[in-house]
């Protein structure tokens, strides 16, 4: 990484390790790049993404969709 930054992929990964510590494992993987919400059946799926999208704002995260 440029300008110094060595450690920033291993800080965020600590990070959004430990906000989501409640959901990975039971309806969500977080990867270094990546964050996937994933549920049981179509009906829970709605409610997963609510639990995933109220820890970011809880921690004021922003997403890029690209």
């Amino acid at each position: 990484m440029p300008f110094g930054l060595k450690n920033a992929g291993v800080t965020y990964q600590r990070l959004v390790n430990r906000i989501f510590s409640r959901q990975i494992g039971r309806n969500m993987e977080v990867y270094v790049d990546d964050m996937l919400t994933k549920s049981t059946t179509a009906e829970r799926h709605l409610e997963d993404l609510k639990e995933t999208f109220d820890v970011l704002r809880r921690y004021k995260m922003k997403l890029n969709p690209s």
